[in-house]
């Protein structure tokens, strides 16, 4: 009899020493619900180096993601923790790597949440060419932000931004193999394409725009917020165009679980709904000199004053 109790227990504690810390397998670490609130800490994956959405200050977590993530933390009452992302060459190998299957190189480490991913309901429904959804071991929920694009110009110089056109005679930095570099190169039949400068990521862009070597800088619209913050007086501007065959002109940005943890979605986006509805998630931007708008996916749901 004591004998089996012994393994019954060993059992036991053998299964979650398995759940919690990975197997000899190596797979990625089944961190549910319950699991991360057991443990006292919650991961929360946000890109590296990628101000001001997240970058580290002296070892700590800085920017609007790691803020919103500590957030998540502390309504769920555990720790914050940081995994950085190194991006890959495209959105899903970065879901692969950190949310469901974990990178080759490291596979038991995963983040709960991933944060700053598109919420399009196209991508997440996507389907190969076998009809296989591709994205099936992800589930992308809770939009927090609408993300959009932007230009800022240097003003002693052009006297306003009402097209993108002005590029045609002013040289515009951007940051290389972005969506703002294959664009402003192929827009207007190529038009922009010999005045485009290419820099490693934008603050080096905004390096060239205050050292005159640019007139202008293409980003996203936090990003060019950030920037324009770190710099005195009012000679370099936000422009106020659009931009003509761009596709999405903006998205919502929201997270990301594995397909299994959907227990502890919900939990996060609840916590994340209610920072949109109450102007939380507003004063977190602002905290960090952003301007924000509310994800599109309220529109209709706070058009109308709910009933007494």
């Amino acid at each position: 009899m004591l004998a089996r109790l012994f393994l019954v227990s060993a059992m036991l504690f053998g299964q979650q020493v398995w759940a919690q810390e990975g197997n000899i397998l190596n797979r990625p670490v089944e961190r549910d619900y319950d699991i991360v609130v057991s443990s006292g800490y919650l991961n929360v994956g946000m890109y590296k180096d990628f101000p001001p959405y997240s970058y580290e200050v002296d070892g700590q977590a800085r920017g609007v993601d790691a803020d919103v993530g500590r957030r998540i933390a502390e309504e769920l009452g555990v720790e914050f923790r940081s995994h950085w992302i190194t991006p890959d060459e495209n959105l899903g190998d970065d879901l692969r790597n950190n949310v469901w299957k974990g990178h080759y190189l490291a596979k038991t480490r995963v983040a709960d949440v991933m944060m700053r991913v598109p919420y399009d309901k196209k991508y997440a429904y996507m389907q190969d060419s076998t009809g296989e959804y591709i994205n099936e071991q992800v589930v992308i929920f809770g939009p927090y932000q609408e993300e959009t694009w932007q230009i800022a110009y240097d003003s002693q110089h052009l006297d306003g931004v009402e097209t993108i056109g002005v590029f045609q005679y002013h040289p515009i930095g951007v940051e290389i193999d972005t969506l703002p570099d294959l664009y402003l190169s192929s827009v207007f039949g190529g038009r922009l394409r010999s005045q485009v400068k290419h820099y490693f990521n934008v603050g080096e862009a905004f390096d060239a725009l205050t050292a005159g070597d640019v007139r202008g800088v293409m980003a996203m619209r936090a990003e060019i917020d950030h920037q324009l913050s770190q710099l005195e007086g009012d000679r370099y501007r936000a422009a106020s165009n659009g931009f003509p065959n761009v596709g999405k002109q903006a998205w919502d940005v929201g997270m990301a679980i594995k397909h299994t943890h959907r227990q502890l979605g919900y939990a996060i986006e609840a916590i994340v709904d209610k920072m949109v509805r109450e102007g939380e998630m507003e004063q977190i931007f602002a905290r960090n000199g952003l301007r924000y708008e509310i994800p599109a996916y309220y529109d209709q749901i706070l058009g109308v004053e709910p009933q007494e």
